[in-house]
């Protein structure tokens, strides 16, 4: 089967690089037997260039200062949107059951940092855990979403969802927290407010990293999958370095740092497995 890039008369020749670029900057893994999939994802951005080829997109990615807004469109052109309510539930339902009432015992504001967010539903889903249990009435907390994605993070602030994404959220939740809308359902402006804010954070960028991860409570689920172990080594170095002396740190159920030496260890609080640095409370 001819890939969409190779139809467009675009040589494959240049993507071992593109591929070892994205992965400095971005810290995905396209290995060659994905490098149709990179070539048919890039295609359209390195036409509306006027390029034609992939080496004159590379050189332009690689050495040009001013392609900062053209790695936010390889961001969403790159980007995997796979996400949903209540994905994962028993490790959000540990959050807000265990580590949520340790730390507000201290008397601390609660900061939760969701990493990558997607289109929203991850730190939606925490929004609606931690009201059902009332806790934004007994303690200050924020939630934070950043994804890399430009487009995705304009899909979150919009908050509108189509059906896929409720597949796994239970009817009465979405009747409460969601208004339909034709062939979508809009998340209600209260729980939406929620979430503190919406950003573009690149996992891959230590100053984004350190901005906003001085957070106990740090979701960055299922995007390892998609890192080098090398990738993988430094955004959790930088977790370490900017969470607090005592942090949770949630991955995804297939993610592991076990091979890995870090400041994080592998704790079981309310059936679920978390990463805590510093011992928990």
């Amino acid at each position: 089967m001819v890939s969409q890039a190779a139809s467009l008369g675009l040589s494959g020749s240049a993507l071992p690089l593109l591929a070892d670029v994205i992965h400095e900057r971005l810290g995905l893994v396209y290995e060659p037997r994905r490098f149709d999939m990179l070539a048919d994802r890039l295609a359209p951005l390195v036409l509306e260039r006027g390029f034609e080829s992939f080496l004159d997109y590379y050189y332009l990615l690689k050495y040009d200062e001013a392609a900062v807004e053209e790695w936010r469109r390889v961001s969403d052109a790159l980007s995997v949107n796979e996400t949903y309510f209540w994905r994962e539930i028993d490790q959000l339902r540990a959050v807000v059951n265990d580590i949520v009432p340790a730390l507000a015992a201290a008397g601390e504001p609660i900061r939760i940092w969701s990493v990558p967010c997607a289109s929203g539903e991850e730190p939606l889903t925490v929004a609606m855990l931690l009201e059902e249990a009332g806790w934004f009435e007994r303690a200050h907390i924020e939630i934070h979403a950043s994804d890399a994605s430009p487009a995705a993070i304009e899909k979150a602030r919009v908050g509108r969802f189509r059906e896929r994404s409720f597949r796994t959220l239970p009817p009465a939740l979405r009747a409460k927290y969601f208004t339909a809308d034709g062939e979508v359902s809009i998340v209600k402006p209260a729980l939406h407010r929620r979430v503190t804010s919406w950003t573009v954070a690149n996992l891959l960028c230590q100053g984004d990293v350190a901005a906003r991860a001085h957070a106990p409570i740090v979701l960055c689920r299922n995007v390892f999958i998609y890192f080098s172990a090398a990738a993988i080594a430094r955004v959790v170095g930088w977790l370490a370095q900017a969470m607090p002396a005592r942090a949770y740190l949630c991955l995804g159920a297939s993610e592991s740092l076990l091979k890995l030496q870090t400041s994080f260890e592998l704790e079981e609080l309310g059936g679920a497995f978390v990463y805590v640095k510093g011992g928990h409370a």
